[in-house]
Parts: C-alpha cells; sequence; structure tokens
C-alpha cells in the first residue's frame, strides 16, 4: 500500500504523522518511528517504509508540524522548542492510533528513534502504555535508577563506538542498572561508528557495515517481541 499522511489525536488536538504499510493487505504488527532533530525528513520516511517492506505499520509523526532543519543551528533551535511532555503525549498518540487499526496484527506496538528520537523513545519507555517493545539509536542519556526501574518494554540500545555524547561509562552505567532492575534490554556499540551513523543521506557520517546490522538486529528484536 501507499506511504500517506494521516492524523491522529494527541495533546487534545490534532497531530500529523508518515504512514507506510505492508504490502498487500498492509497487515502487520506497529512500529512507532521517531525522528532525528531535523524533522520528519526523507531519512525517517524512508526508514518507515523499510519497516513497512519488512512487515509492520510504521508511523512515524511529525513532532515538528512541517518544519525540517536544513542547518545544525536550525535543528537545534527547533528541538529546543520541543516540549518533552508535549512530545510524550504524541508519541502516546501514536501507539494509541497504530492499538486501533484492524491492520495492527498482532495487536502490539513497538517504538524506535534516533539521536533526539532515540532519547524521546527511550523515555518514553518508562512512562508510557501498552509499549511492547522499543529500540533507541544513539539516544539513551544517563537513567537513574527509578527511570530504569520504570522501563515497560524489552529495550535495544545502540551506540557508535566513537560517539562523544555516549561515552563508555554511561553505557556501561545504564546497562548496570537496567540489570539490576531486571529488564529485558540488550546494549551494542558498533566499534568505531559515530553518531547517527545509520543516516544513509548523511555520506560523512554513515557507516554502511554498522548500519547494516543494526537494522537486521533492530528488525530481529520487533519480531522476536512484536510478532
Amino acid at each position: 500500500m501507499q506511504p500517506q499522511l494521516i492524523e491522529f489525536y494527541a495533546n487534545a488536538a490534532c497531530e500529523i504523522g508518515y504512514l507506510a504499510r505492508p504490502a498487500g493487505e498492509g497487515i502487520g504488527a506497529g512500529v512507532v518511528v521517531v525522528q532525528e532533530w531535523w524533522g520528519l525528513d526523507v531519512h525517517i520516511k524512508s526508514i518507515a517504509d523499510r519497516f513497512a517492506k519488512a512487515g509492520f505499520v510504521a508511523l512515524a509523526p511529525d513532532f515538528y508540524r512541517g518544519q525540517i532543519a536544513k542547518e545544525p543551528d536550525e535543528a537545534r533551535k527547533l528541538a529546543m522548542e520541543l516540549q518533552y511532555p508535549q512530545a510524550q503525549a504524541v508519541m502516546q498518540g501514536a501507539v494509541n492510533y497504530l492499538l486501533g487499526q484492524p491492520f495492527v496484527q498482532p495487536n502490539k506496538v513497538g517504538i524506535v528513534g534516533f539521536c533526539m528520537g532515540g532519547r524521546l523513545s527511550s523515555i518514553f519507555a518508562t512512562t508510557s502504555q501498552n509499549l511492547s517493545a522499543a529500540v533507541a539509536f544513539y539516544g539513551v542519556p544517563p537513567l537513574s535508577d527509578e527511570q530504569a526501574a520504570s522501563i515497560t518494554a524489552p529495550i535495544l540500545a545502540i551506540y557508535g563506538e566513537t560517539d562523544s555524547g555516549f561515552p563508555p561509562s554511561v553505557i556501561e552505567e545504564n546497562n548496570r542498572k537496567l540489570t539490576d532492575a531486571g529488564k529485558v534490554h540488550e546494549i551494542i556499540v558498533y566499534p568505531g561508528a559515530p553518531h547517527a551513523f545509520f543516516n544513509d543521506t548523511r555520506p560523512n557520517i554513515y557507516n554502511k557495515e554498522a548500519a547494516d546490522n543494526a537494522w537486521e538486529r533492530t528488525v530481529a528484536w520487533f519480531e522476536q517481541y512484536l510478532k
């Protein structure tokens, strides 16, 4: 089925998202795709399309309501203007929308985010309702003991080794806290890979080998916990 822009409700308002469904009858488990700080751009839409080809119903909310940043300063401004409680409500609205659709079968939804979206997704996993799996690309912030204990779904955290924003100490401490809390989780660090290594629209940072493996692991994670 052809991808399309759809409307769903969150924050007592109408939100917009990019919906991609599998070919044929378009039936599959649901995945919410959370954008980088650039916005709902070609890259994020292409990820939703890839999930549809893999047999999932993917919904990418537009947190910036049509705005797409071209330069880092512009992206930083948009990201700083985004209110986290509002973003959390948008993600919950996207989950609720997918769970309410007859073409989302089995009736389970996961979430995946990249960069800013990885942070949003991992925080959402501590407060969400009806979430069955989570994947965070280079975005899980240092978790408190309370946040680790509040994780509501199996979580896969993916990092690049040379990403200065997430030093080994942060990754190791998150792993310890999730383990101590008894949460189902996995942490993967790709040797030599930088921040945002999955973004194939940015040749200066894209790492194909790491990206291909991370995609396989992400799909396998969702197949395990959603299907």
